[in-house]
């Protein structure tokens, strides 16, 4: 089975660096019925930066009004699932090298049952060059 590699939209949000308050923001998400594919976060100077990839961007903006979410904007990224196996996101980065795309962010995790998964970022200028070289959807 070949990887899937997509490009998908993921929405920025800046929160407070305060004990349970990513708890509490994944809680409203949750009980606002928003499905997440990928989610990470890290600290940010004195704040911490959350990036959502939601199933449904919509309902995550709709969602996100309701709750006092502030979004900083849509922007794209790569989903990246696939078999896993030995320099399986090697070949992934092995291919925007090639193509002159440098990578912004990567974060990989393995999925369970066999499986691997990433998020991947390059420069916004660059996202048409990389949906190409990697045969994205």
């Amino acid at each position: 089975m070949s990887d899937s590699i997509r490009k998908v939209d993921y929405f920025k949000v800046g929160i407070s660096n305060k004990t349970g308050e990513g708890a509490r923001v994944l809680g409203a998400l949750r009980d606002e019925g928003v499905n997440l594919l990928a989610f990470t976060g890290f600290p940010r100077g004195r704040r911490v930066q959350l990036d959502f990839v939601p199933e449904d961007a919509d309902v995550f903006r709709k969602a996100a009004k309701r709750t006092g979410l502030k979004i900083a904007g849509k922007k794209s990224c790569f989903l990246i699932q696939g078999e896993n196996r030995a320099g399986a996101i090697a070949a992934v980065a092995a291919k925007l090298a090639e193509a002159g795309i440098g990578i912004r962010a990567l974060d990989g995790i393995d999925a369970g049952g066999g499986r691997y998964g990433a998020i991947l970022w390059v420069e916004s200028k660059d996202i048409p060059k990389a949906v190409k070289a990697l045969g994205a959807s």
